[in-house]
């Protein structure tokens, strides 16, 4: 038995030797790809033995991409565009520069919100509940004059009967469509919404609201019992089975992609707090049909879109929720999106200035544009207060 125990002893040494050996071997493989300019920017006196924060800073590039990072500072709107109780006004558009006048779309409504459990079904639950898409008008990007209503909801039973909000334009071979979130109703906890197009050939209109449409949530949760209760379920489902919110249309690479940010059925919290992340649906046609991307989710954070074109990739700025908030990342496919910089601060629903030169610099597309504000009174929920437009601008801050 010992002469049968011996020589097993001994293959599993020289096993585990082996494996050492390939591990001290692969680190120095790694180290290699890095230079001693790399090591000293971080502070690494000694590769050889380093860290685990070292080694995540080697391999998240935080010593590099300066030229990405930079502060927001926000300012107040005339015009307006100025805060008026008791008017939402919020989820700006990107800014379309038209004929020397700036445009954007927004989500506007008025009366109390009074959310989810009052009984009546017709009480209004967000700030965004019963709302209409706007636009407003501007020479300068500071004093902005509201016109019109450019959706509204539609007749009842359609799709968009109770709501449309959160807008984003896109402007393309003389025509503009908007996409935006829309809700029929009635508005419930569990209520799954839809995402909306509306077409015109003037940035004023009018605009044909199409008929269906163009994104649905995912149908493969299943929700727990008959309370409305969006946290109890059986099964969660895609990262978009219960919402589909924050629509972004882009034309890239000879296709239209719709990013879009989901949410999932029983929500739960992640190591960056609320369980959400971004997808893309792709068409050859501005009017769909859109395809989800195999690879969605494409994100594990960000609770609102921001994404432009900058030379021959996509940067989008991933803002509150999730491990990822607060940073900005690029994708030269569109899709596979790597951290470039962390910013702090990022200003809520922001909407970008198309005219912009977004190839100057990796975040010139972002040097101004619009966002929105909670006005809250002491002691009342988030949902309970008034929304404002502000201008927000981006500093770059290179040492």
């Amino acid at each position: 038995m010992i002469r049968l125990i011996l020589p097993l002893c001994i293959a599993v040494f020289l096993a585990g030797c082996s494996s050492n050996t390939s591990k001290t071997e692969d680190n120095k493989d790694n180290n290699s790809i890095y230079t001693q300019a790399d090591y000293d920017y971080l502070a690494i006196s000694n590769p050889e033995t380093m860290s685990l924060a070292s080694k995540r800073a080697l391999e998240r590039n935080y010593h590099k991409y300066e030229e990405w990072f930079g502060r927001f500072y926000e300012h107040d709107l005339g015009g307006d565009f100025a805060y008026e109780k008791g008017v939402i006004r919020r989820d700006p558009s990107r800014v379309l520069f038209i004929d020397g006048l700036y445009y954007t779309w927004y989500t506007r409504s008025t009366g109390e919100t009074l959310g989810f459990g009052t009984g009546d079904p017709e009480a209004k639950v967000f700030p965004w509940d019963k709302s209409e898409i706007w636009y407003a008008t501007s020479k300068d990007g500071w004093e902005w004059d509201e016109q019109k209503a450019a959706v509204v909801p539609g007749v009842n039973g359609r799709y968009d009967d109770r709501s449309v909000f959160t807008p984003e334009v896109l402007a393309h071979e003389g025509k503009y469509y908007l996409v935006y979130q829309a809700v029929k109703a009635p508005y419930t906890d569990r209520v799954k919404n839809t995402v909306g197009m509306a077409v015109a050939d003037n940035p004023e209109g009018p605009w044909q609201v199409l008929d269906t449409p163009i994104l649905r949530a995912a149908d493969n949760g299943q929700w727990l019992g008959e309370e409305d209760n969006r946290f109890a379920v059986v099964k969660q489902g895609d990262f978009d089975s219960h919402k589909v919110h924050d629509p972004t249309l882009m034309y890239y690479k000879n296709k239209f992609y719709l990013y879009y940010k989901g949410e999932r059925m029983g929500e739960r919290i992640t190591a960056g707090g609320r369980e959400i992340r971004w997808g893309v649906a792709i068409a050859d046609n501005p009017l769909g049909p859109y395809v989800k991307s195999p690879y969605n989710p494409i994100t594990q954070s960000g609770h609102e879109i921001c994404i432009w074109q900058h030379k021959e990739g996509m940067v989008m700025i991933s803002t509150d929720d999730g491990p990822e908030a607060g940073t900005v990342q690029w994708a030269e496919d569109g899709i596979n999106f790597e951290i470039r910089a962390y910013i702090p601060h990022t200003p809520e629903a922001m909407g970008l200035v198309e005219s912009l030169d977004d190839d100057a610099h990796p975040m010139s597309a972002i040097s101004w544009g619009l966002s929105h504000q909670y006005i809250l009174a002491p002691n009342q929920p988030w949902w309970a207060g008034d929304n404002v437009i502000r201008r927000f601008e981006f500093n770059p801050i290179h040492q």
